[in-house]
């Protein structure tokens, strides 16, 4: 009967044993898996951002090349009406003149 209670008992540590490995084993995978997501999301929070620094300097560009053509226009704007007046005057000169 010692026998059979000592086999059982050994039986039992060596299941025990085994089963702790199996535990290890599963938590090991589960922190190797964890770490890998937390290298994806990591990595995809990289693009993200520099996909936003990109639109940010392409927006700023055509920020940039939208108020030269403003400026441009408002230029030529002043011109033209420096030229009416310009006319203007040369009329109303004639004009007195004559």
């Amino acid at each position: 009967m010692k026998k059979l209670i000592l086999s059982f008992a050994s039986l039992c540590l060596i299941a025990s044993v085994y089963s702790c490995r199996e535990t290890v084993d599963k938590a090991q995978d589960a922190a190797d898996d964890a770490t890998e997501q937390v290298k994806d999301a990591a990595e995809s929070a990289g693009d993200a951002l520099d996909e936003a620094a990109e639109d940010a300097g392409d927006a700023l560009e055509n920020a940039g090349e939208a108020a030269g053509e403003v400026i441009d226009d408002a230029g030529d704007a002043i011109e033209n009406a420096g030229d009416a007046v310009e006319k203007t005057g040369e009329k109303m000169k004639e004009a007195v003149e004559n």
